[in-house]
C-alpha cells in the first residue's frame, strides 16, 4: 500500500522556500516585490515563475502561498516537468492559514438593467467573443432558458424531427436556430444536439450530433424507459424564475430572477474558462512532486455539447465524436438498438474533460480543496488524451485525493483513467495508471447538467483504493469501478462476439491494467434519483484481487451492489444496504457475458432480492447475508454505519 505524498512542513524542510501571492489589485502586492507576506507578488503567474527557478535549485521544498481573495485566471494555468520538485523535495500551492483563496475562471456580472415589465426578466451587458453553457447565481447552477417537449409533440426521423403540435409553430420564427438544442433524458444517457434549422414543422437537427445520438443503445429513437424532451437556449424559451439566456451576437445576458431575488445584492458569476489547472508533462518527462492544498476551484463551462458534435453520451462521461467509419446509410433505424457498425465506434469514444486535469505524472496530492460551480468533471486523473488540455494523456501514478468537497457542478466529482486501447492494454508501460488513492472526500449534489456521470468514477487503474468517502444526492451511480462491458478482459467476451466487436479489434489474452480495487468504508445515499440501470456501487470487467467492503448504502433509487458485464473477482464483504429500491446485489450474467467469480459474504441489507448471483453457479458464493429491518439494525452494522464516509473533522467541511 502506497502512502499519500507527504505535506512539507518546516520541520521537514529546514532550507524550504516561501513565496506569497495575493490577487491582483490587492494592497502592497507587486510582481516585482520579495513575495513575502508583508509585500506579495500581485499574480499567480510570476508566482509560478518563480517557483520553477527555485525547484531547479533543488536545495529544499518550495511553497507557494495564496492570500485570501478570488484569483481570476485569463488562461489555465499548466504545470509540467518544469514546475515539479526534485531530488526528494516537493512544490506545494497552498492556502495561507486561515485563508480561502479561489481560483476562478470566471467573471463577475453586475449593472442589471430590467428588459421586460411583463416578464420580469432581466438584463445586463456581457460582451462578445465567448460563449458558455453555465452560469452560476449565488453558488448555483442556474438552468438554461428551455420548454418542455412532450414525445407526442414530435415525430423523429433520420434528419431530426417534426413538429405534430401546433402550438409549437413560432419555433419556424426564432432567432438564432443554430444555438437551439435538444435534450433528451433517458435510461442511462442524457444526450443534448444542437438544431441547424427550423421551417414550418420541419427541425432538421445539426450532424454529426444527430447521427450519432440516434447510433448505439438508449438511443433517442428507442430508448431503454420513457423519454423526456426539451428544447433549450433561445430567449423565447426564458419564462421560469432561475432561467437564463446569453445573446452572444450581442454581448448580452438575460436572467429571470428567483422569487424574491434581488440582483442588486446577488452574486452571478459566468464562466470565460474550461479548465483550470493543467498539471501534465511527458512520459520522459512527467510532472512530479506538487501538491495543491486548501483552495478553490470554481467558475468553469465546457462547451463540445453545443458543437456540431452535441453530447451522444454513451455512458459515464463517454461519449461519440465526429463521423463514425462504420455507421450504415439506414443506422437510424438498423442501429437504434446497437449494431455492428456500432460495435467499431467503441474505441473511439471521447471522455468529458475535467476543470483540474492530471496525466503523465507522479506523486501529486491534491488536500482540502474545493471543487465548486465546474462546467464539467471536477478532477480528471489520468484520462485518455482527448480528456487533456496538455495532449498527453494517461501516465498517473502515486496520485492522492484526501479531504476535498466536490458539488454544485454540471459533471461528476472525480475521474480516474480512460477508455481507449492504451488505457486497458498500453502501448507504452508508462501509460498505465496506478497507485491512486481517493480518501475522506464528499461528492454530493453534483452532475447536475450531465447527469450520466458518476460521484466517483476509474475505468482501468492498477492499484487503486476508493475509501471513507461520502457520495450523497448524485442522479446515477454513486461509485463505479472498471470499463469495457468485459470484451477487453482475456479470451474477450463471447457476447461481443456475436455483436462483431472483434471485427474491429483483437481479442486480447493479457490482462487489463485494472486490479487490485479496494472500494472500502464509504458511505453512499441517495444516489439514482434520476437516471436508471445503476448502483451505489457499480462494477464492469475483470479487476483481479478486488474488494467491496464495509461500505454503507442508503436510500438507492435503484441496486446497492451492480456487478454489470464482465464484472469478475471481486470480494463484496460486511457491506450494509438500507433501503435499496431494488435488489441489493445483482449481476448482469445474460446473453454469454463472462459475469461472475463473485464471493458476497457477511452482508447486511433491509432488501432481501437478489439476482444473478446463486453461490457455485459461475464461480459465485453468497453466504452470511443478514435481512434486517430499519427499525432493528444488528450491532456490527451499526458499527460499519458509523464507520463509513470520511472521518468526523472532515464530515462538516466545505
Amino acid at each position: 500500500m502506497f502512502t499519500a505524498l507527504p505535506v512539507p512542513t518546516a520541520h521537514a524542510a529546514p532550507t524550504g522556500h516561501t513565496i506569497v501571492v495575493a490577487p491582483t489589485g490587492a494592497q502592497h502586492a507587486a510582481d516585482g516585490g520579495p513575495g513575502t507576506a508583508e509585500q506579495p507578488l500581485a499574480t499567480l503567474a510570476e508566482a509560478q515563475h518563480r517557483a520553477r527557478e527555485l525547484a531547479a535549485r533543488a536545495d529544499g521544498d518550495v511553497t507557494v502561498t495564496l492570500l485570501d481573495g478570488t484569483y481570476r485566471l485569463s488562461e489555465p494555468l499548466r504545470f509540467d516537468a518544469a514546475d515539479s520538485g526534485r531530488d526528494g523535495h516537493t512544490v506545494a500551492y497552498r492556502a495561507a492559514e486561515g485563508a480561502r483563496p479561489v481560483l476562478s475562471g470566471s467573471e463577475p456580472v453586475t449593472g442589471w438593467e430590467l428588459d421586460d415589465p411583463a416578464t420580469g426578466v432581466y438584463r445586463a451587458e456581457v460582451g462578445t467573443g465567448f460563449d458558455t453553457r453555465q452560469l452560476y447565481v449565488d453558488g448555483a447552477l442556474a438552468q438554461r432558458a428551455r420548454t418542455a417537449l412532450a414525445p407526442s409533440d414530435i415525430s423523429l426521423n433520420a434528419t431530426g424531427f417534426t413538429l405534430d403540435n401546433p402550438d409549437l409553430g413560432y419555433l419556424a420564427d426564432l432567432p438564432d436556430q443554430r444555438r437551439v438544442e435538444l435534450q433528451a433524458m433517458l435510461s442511462f444517457t442524457n444526450r443534448f444536439a444542437p438544431v441547424d434549422s427550423i421551417s414550418g414543422s420541419t427541425v432538421v437537427m445539426r450532424q454529426p450530433a444527430w447521427d450519432n445520438n440516434t447510433y448505439g443503445y438508449d438511443t433517442i429513437q428507442s430508448p431503454f424507459r420513457a423519454p423526456t424532451f426539451w428544447l433549450l437556449n433561445s430567449k423565447a424559451f426564458l419564462d421560469e424564475p432561475g432561467e437564463w439566456y446569453l445573446d452572444t451576437t450581442g454581448g448580452t445576458l438575460y436572467y429571470k430572477p428567483l422569487a424574491g431575488q434581488d440582483l442588486a445584492n446577488t452574486r452571478v458569476e459566468l464562466p470565460r474558462l474550461e479548465t483550470l489547472v493543467e498539471v501534465g508533462g511527458s512520459y520522459d518527462e512527467p510532472a512530479r512532486d506538487l501538491s495543491f492544498e486548501g483552495l478553490t476551484f470554481t467558475g468553469t463551462t465546457w462547451l463540445h455539447p453545443g458543437s456540431p458534435d452535441g453530447y451522444a453520451n454513451q455512458q459515464t462521461g463517454t461519449f461519440l465524436t465526429g463521423v463514425q467509419e462504420h455507421r450504415p446509410a439506414d443506422a437510424f433505424t438498423s442501429c437504434a438498438a446497437g449494431c455492428r457498425g456500432f460495435e467499431g465506434a467503441r474505441n473511439t469514444w471521447g471522455q468529458a474533460p475535467a476543470a483540474v486535469q492530471v496525466s503523465a505524472a507522479h506523486d501529486i496530492l491534491f488536500e482540502s480543496n474545493t471543487f465548486v460551480n465546474l462546467g464539467s468533471v471536477g478532477l480528471g486523473i489520468g484520462n485518455d488524451a482527448n480528456a487533456h488540455a496538455t495532449g498527453v494523456g494517461l501516465g498517473a501514478r502515486d496520485v492522492s485525493v484526501i479531504g476535498n468537497t466536490f458539488t454544485a457542478g454540471a459533471g461528476g466529482g472525480i475521474v480516474v483513467g480512460g477508455v481507449r486501447p492504451d488505457a486497458h492494454h498500453p502501448s507504452d508501460a508508462r501509460m498505465t495508471n496506478s497507485d491512486i488513492l481517493i480518501r475522506h472526500n464528499r461528492v454530493f449534489s453534483t452532475a447536475l447538467e450531465y447527469l450520466d456521470h458518476d460521484g466517483i468514477f476509474a475505468s482501468y487503474v492498477t492499484r487503486l483504493t476508493i475509501e471513507h468517502n461520502e457520495v450523497s444526492d448524485m442522479p446515477y451511480t454513486g461509485i463505479g469501478v472498471g470499463f469495457g462491458w468485459g470484451a477487453n478482459d482475456p479470451g474477450g467476451n463471447p457476447e461481443y462476439l456475436n455483436r462483431g466487436l472483434y471485427d474491429f479489434q483483437p481479442v486480447y489474452d493479457t490482462p487489463t491494467t485494472l486490479s487490485e480495487v479496494r472500494v472500502a468504508g464509504n458511505h453512499i445515499s441517495d444516489v439514482i434519483h434520476t437516471l436508471f440501470d445503476a448502483g451505489c456501487v457499480y462494477t464492469l470487467s475483470a479487476m483481479p484481487g478486488s474488494s467491496i467492503e464495509g461500505n454503507f448504502c442508503e436510500n438507492s433509487g435503484q441496486l446497492g451492489l451492480y456487478f454489470d458485464e464482465g464484472s469478475r473477482y471481486i470480494a463484496a464483504t460486511r457491506n450494509v444496504f438500507l433501503n435499496t429500491a431494488g435488489q441489493w446485489a445483482h449481476a448482469n450474467n445474460q446473453n454469454g457475458n463472462t459475469t461472475g467469480d463473485q464471493t458476497l459474504t457477511g452482508n447486511y441489507t433491509t432488501n432481501p432480492a437478489i439476482t444473478g448471483l446463486v453461490t457455485g453457479e459461475r464461480g459465485n458464493t453468497v453466504e452470511g447475508t443478514v435481512v434486517f429491518t430499519p427499525g432493528d439494525i444488528p450491532a456490527e452494522a451499526r458499527e460499519i454505519i458509523a464507520d463509513a464516509g470520511p472521518p468526523a473533522s472532515h464530515r462538516d467541511a466545505s
